[in-house]
Order: C-alpha cells, then sequence, then structure tokens
C-alpha cells in the first residue's frame, strides 16, 4: 500500500530546506586553505532536525536539498553541491531513521540520539570526503600531509555536530508542542 504526502508535509520540507540554506549562510569560515574550507555554521541544526520532525525521507531530502542549494548560491562550494546533498541527505536521514523506528512518541531523549546518530554520521562522511575528495584527489597532496588537514577540521566538525545534538531535539520539542496546541499534525 503506498501512503501518501499531505501537502501539509510537503510544505514543512520546503520549509526545513529553506531553514538549512538559512542556517548554512549563518557561518563563520576558519582560513584553512589546504583541502577545502571548514566552518562553524547552524545547517546541521536543520538537518538533524528535518529528520526529526519528517522522517527518514522527507527529512534526508529536506536537509540535503537546502544544503546543496547553500552551496549553489556559494561559488567557494558549488561544485561539491552534489557531495553536500548526498552527505548532508544522509545526516537527515539518518536521524530520521533513529526517530522514527519503533514507537513514533516524540521524546527528548529518542531527539538527542537521533540527532548524535546523524551528527556521527555525518562527521564521519565529513571526514572522508575532505580526505579522499579534496586532499588527495583534488588537491593531490600526499597521504600524511592529508590527515593533518583531516585533524585540523575536526574542531570544527565536533563544535557544529554537538550544537545540531543540543539545539535540534529542544527545537523539535517546542516546535511539537505548538502544533499538539494548535491541534496539529505533520503525519
Amino acid at each position: 500500500m503506498k501512503q501518501k504526502i499531505s501537502t501539509k508535509k510537503l510544505v514543512v520540507a520546503a520549509m526545513m530546506a529553506a531553514l538549512t540554506v538559512v542556517g548554512s549562510a549563518l557561518r563563520i569560515t576558519l582560513p584553512l586553505q589546504v583541502a577545502g574550507t571548514t566552518s562553524f555554521h547552524l545547517g546541521n541544526i536543520m538537518c538533524a532536525l528535518s529528520g526529526i520532525l519528517l522522517g527518514p525521507w522527507l527529512g534526508g531530502l529536506a536537509a540535503g536539498m537546502g544544503s546543496a542549494i547553500y552551496d549553489m548560491t556559494n561559488p567557494m562550494y558549488i561544485d561539491e553541491c552534489w557531495i553536500t546533498f548526498l552527505t548532508k541527505g544522509a545526516y537527515g536521514l539518518a536521524a530520521g531513521l533513529v526517530m522514527w523506528s519503533g514507537h513514533r512518541k516524540l521524546t527528548y531523549p529518542k531527539a538527542t540520539l537521533a540527532a548524535a546518530t546523524g551528527a556521527v554520521l555525518y562527521a564521519v562522511l565529513y571526514l572522508a570526503k575532505g580526505y579522499f575528495y579534496d586532499a588527495l584527489f583534488k588537491e593531490g597532496i600526499p597521504a600524511a600531509a592529508a590527515w593533518l588537514t583531516i585533524v585540523g577540521k575536526i574542531p570544527a566538525t565536533v563544535f557544529n555536530g554537538v550544537v545540531a545534538i543540543i539545539f535540534a531535539p529542544m527545537l523539535a520539542i517546542a516546535i511539537h508542542k505548538a502544533l499538539d496546541r494548535n491541534h496539529l499534525t505533520l503525519e
């Protein structure tokens, strides 16, 4: 049996994609010139929140699309928008899979676990992309030097992940309560 996607859910997915664009734009870029750049930003919060609120498929799509659209607006990132679509989509997908597995009741611990799962998966994918694609393939730097560039990316990656793990569940609970008060649902 096919499950229909409501207009309301599609609108929320589009809104989450737009919020992901904005969250990604709110950034402080660090001056690392080897193997790409790294930034502190708020986009990861929206990627985790997309998965938590919308589930794995629409949440992953909103997270991936919003992040890729941001990349398309920035000449520094446009050539990698397809990679961002996949990696940030995986972020929302993982968060949604955890959140929507078993019972669908939104609780703070489950939302935190969902955000943490998405953050860890994305960190692994992002650092692997930095090592293999940016450092070895694009820049052609030796493997030992490539590891050093990845080490430089770890603090911002961890910071972005921790911020998402803290704030995405809080926002999800607040949004869910507001929807309940107004007799609305995303189902």
